[in-house]
């Protein structure tokens, strides 16, 4: 935890808050206004307006709420609103420039042409618009419908462009929790290959080198019985169905994923979780470290 002795103001990545002390009576949105100078206004109303600060331990969503000093003001950006039901989805942090997010199974990251509002970027962006009606999202990565976990969005078109353009500088880590079918020998191995999209845009290993995107993918495992195998997946380059195309490879495709080869469902979805991300925030700098649990359903099927 970093402490700034000058501001009475703590920072702590674990926890996602920021905490403040009162110094002199006054209000509380002259009092944010002045100790988050860089945040702005509506970013601030938006905290407020989502249940995000408390006084003295108690949420408030009132800007004219009085402070007496010494008293402490917490911003926890981990934290939404209680009346706010966000179906599929949990936020994990949010600020003026991010929303991280752990998304449920079955939930579309983006619309497409059968579904345009049962999707993780509608439900934020209606969740956004609380605040201001032209308030929008945007896309930064995806996550396949089945697949569940951490992901990130962006709340500018800049910030979207900011973390594209510099993906692999900025995302240090990327870790994903894959159960696959039968018992994977090796106790870890890495995968190399060249992909390409076939015309019914489905992924596959070119068997020529270099003919396609090199793909590489890093494996651990975890848990095995003789039936399943729960592996922890880090991949080095970030293609489209990646995991899915290289587990296939390796002869032990992911549960679920009947596109992929898989002749087994036992958890009515596939099992591929987007575990951990690691990356530098685009405005601060600050490195961010996001890690979620495994689903207990995969869990259960090796133990």
């Amino acid at each position: 935890m970093n402490r700034n002795n000058n501001e009475n103001r703590f920072r702590s990545n674990d926890q996602l808050k920021e905490i403040f002390i009162v110094t002199e009576q006054t209000e509380l949105m002259k009092f944010l206004l002045e100790k988050m100078s860089s945040k702005g206004r509506n970013h601030i109303k938006g905290l407020l307006a989502r249940g995000q600060i408390s006084v003295e331990g108690k949420k408030t969503t009132q800007y004219n709420h009085p402070l007496e000093v010494g008293q402490k003001v917490v911003t926890n950006y981990a934290q939404v609103g209680n009346d706010e039901k966000l179906t599929g989805l949990k936020i994990l942090f949010e600020d003026q420039d991010l929303i991280v997010i752990n998304k449920d199974a079955g939930l579309l990251s983006i619309a497409s042409d059968k579904e345009k509002s049962q999707t993780a970027q509608h439900i934020l962006m209606e969740h956004v618009r609380i605040v201001n009606p032209k308030n929008r999202i945007f896309v930064v990565h995806r996550l396949d419908r089945d697949t569940s976990g951490v992901m990130m969005y962006a709340k500018s078109k800049k910030i979207q462009q900011i973390l594209q353009n510099s993906w692999k500088e900025s995302v240090s880590n990327r870790k994903y929790i894959a159960l696959v079918e039968g018992a994977v020998q090796k106790s870890e191995g890495t995968i190399t290959s060249w992909l390409k999209e076939s015309k019914t845009l489905k992924m596959y290993s070119s068997p020529t080198q270099n003919d396609g995107q090199k793909a590489v993918t890093h494996y651990k495992v975890l848990e095995k019985t003789p039936k399943y195998s729960l592996l922890e997946v880090k991949l080095e380059t970030g293609r489209k169905n990646q995991i899915r195309v290289h587990m296939q490879d390796i002869g032990h495709s992911i549960v679920g994923d009947k596109k992929y080869s898989s002749t087994q469902n036992p958890l009515g979805r596939m099992g591929l979780h987007a575990i951990e991300i690691n990356f530098l925030h685009p405005t601060t700098g600050e490195q961010m470290h996001f890690e979620t649990e495994i689903p207990g359903k995969l869990l259960k099927l090796v133990k």
